[in-house]
């Protein structure tokens, strides 16, 4: 299983996401074969099928459908879709690209569209929308695909799916985009209103935008927006009981990857390209596992020893759980709590591939994890709590479009909770690590403001490894007057949104 500290739990505490469920789209999904060889009917049985399959444009179009009107994770739904119509690797890679893309520019896309639809976007039927939004994507975002391939296959699914009216509309809106294509370019939007301007540049709500902009400035907001559009890049966290990061990087190469040393991870190889780093032999035989470089952070933070007894409190699908393992170096013991019962068997999945002995899954209610363990029985409590996961919007981009400002206040009471129920936990002396994949001030430095005004035996520690300190002051994230507490934003490392707290239990 794959750990990308990917928004990963809702408002039940450990929601029903899990960051293994990742788009497979990029490595492509071969058609099953068979030995025999068919008889006539059979094959004029498959020829039919055939000639019914979708494109990968139309299965892009309704796999963006489904995603706008039932609210679905985008990589489920494309995982779904993907592995139903069996493509080779370019198509595969194609349909993941143009869902994508045009969830993360769907504002930007909306309006340019909007100068040219005359009866208004919001007229269209949903599956007209959509492939108006996924061709001008294609047209305005993708060099690489011909303008007439674009055109075209829009026109075929318009004639297919609807009556002439609509792919002659289809065409004529497409054709004057693609002619106007100079003019029509993110950077030449201008608004009065700097949040405005930089909603329809980056393609981000204004709500949102307002609230980066009042939390880190104009400046830094837009940084942010443009993060959130790019393509993310792949890493792993190298099992450094059973080898080295050199000696990964060397078998990564080998294999065609291109791999370097994270900027900020200790333990972490950044991956610019490649294939499917879980579809590997050293991810099999546990030398990495899966995970975002300001993901596996976390466990760093926590600077946990051998012997200890440490509680991961929403660990699922467990990869923090197991870095925090192998930093034990295999002893002493790590409880990696869920609340649902296959999520904890992801985290038993992981335990067994990285032949972790002293990592105990267990299932259980967080609010209630006090009820299940003694009051100062653990050495180190970790609280990667639930969140809004604005930090993974580049590899979630629907996140910026169903969240709002509700969720966020109702996501901030469940965490405040969740760190009243396990802070008991912690032994005097002990560490409180609290860490969320999001970037809202609600849920991370104004949460552990109000925690530590309603617990004054806890305090933010600084302590936290020299290396990592040493990376994050360079990178501007954090300066002298640091006390414990480090919000990392998308644009750092190019890497996921993370907020980490470390705080001590007074003795």
């Amino acid at each position: 299983m794959t750990d990308s500290g990917t928004h990963k739990k809702n408002l039940n505490h450990q929601g029903s996401q899990s960051v293994n469920a990742k788009p497979k789209g990029k490595n492509g999904h071969k058609r099953p074969t068979s030995g025999n060889k068919p008889d006539q009917a059979v094959q004029a049985s498959q020829q039919a099928g055939s000639r019914k399959a979708k494109s990968p444009r139309e299965l892009a179009m309704d796999t963006l459908v489904k995603v706008a009107q039932t609210g679905a994770y985008s990589n489920l739904q494309l995982n779904r879709t993907l592995q139903d119509a069996g493509l080779q690797k370019a198509d595969a890679g194609l349909v993941t690209e143009l869902v994508y893309g045009t969830i993360q520019r769907q504002a930007t896309l909306d309006y340019w569209l909007g100068r040219f639809v005359s009866k208004g976007l919001n007229k269209l039927e949903p599956w007209v929308h959509q492939l108006l939004r996924m061709s001008a994507y294609q047209l305005l975002y993708l060099d690489r695909i011909p303008a007439h391939a674009a055109v075209n296959e829009a026109v075929t699914i318009a004639k297919k799916r609807g009556h002439s009216g609509i792919s002659g509309m289809v065409n004529g809106v497409l054709r004057s985009i693609d002619r106007g294509r100079g003019e029509l370019q993110a950077s030449a939007i201008k608004h009065a209103d700097p949040i405005v301007q930089i909603a329809l540049r980056h393609s981000y709500p204004e709500w949102l935008v307002s609230r980066w902009v009042s939390a880190y400035g104009a400046d830094q907001a837009e940084q942010i927006c443009a993060a959130g559009n790019a393509h993310p890049h792949s890493s792993v966290r190298v099992n450094t009981l059973k080898g080295s990061r050199e000696d990964a990087i060397a078998l990564l190469t080998e294999a065609g990857y291109d791999a370097k040393l994270s900027a900020v991870a200790p333990a972490g190889i950044a991956v610019e390209r490649g294939g499917n780093l879980a579809d590997t032999a050293g991810f099999r035989d546990g030398l990495w596992s899966v995970q975002d470089e300001s993901s596996m952070l976390v466990a760093e933070v926590v600077a946990p020893k051998a012997g200890m007894q440490v509680l991961d409190c929403c660990a699922a699908p467990g990869g923090k759980s197991t870095h925090l393992a192998e930093l034990m170096e295999g002893k002493g013991k790590v409880w990696a709590n869920d609340l649902h019962a296959h999520k904890r068997d992801l985290i038993v999945t992981q335990s067994e591939r990285l032949k972790l002995r002293n990592v105990e899954a267990i299932t259980e209610d967080a609010l209630k994890l006090a009820d299940r363990f003694k009051p100062n029985s653990m050495d180190a409590v970790l609280l990667d709590a639930p969140c809004s996961g604005f930090g993974v919007i580049k590899r979630k981009p629907e996140i910026k479009w169903t969240k709002t400002l509700g969720d966020v206040s109702d996501i901030a009471a469940v965490q405040q909770r969740l760190l009243n129920a396990v802070c008991d936990l912690v032994r005097p002396g002990g560490v409180l690590v609290y860490s969320t994949c999001t970037i809202e001030r609600d849920e991370n430095e104004k949460q552990i403001a109000h925690f530590l005004q309603a617990h004054s035996e806890f305090e933010l520690d600084p302590g936290w490894p020299e290396p990592i300190l040493d990376q994050l002051r360079k990178a501007g994230v954090i300066d002298e007057h640091f006390e414990g507490q480090a919000q990392l934003l998308p644009q750092h490392f190019d890497s996921d949104g993370f907020y980490i707290a470390r705080m001590i239990k007074r003795s």
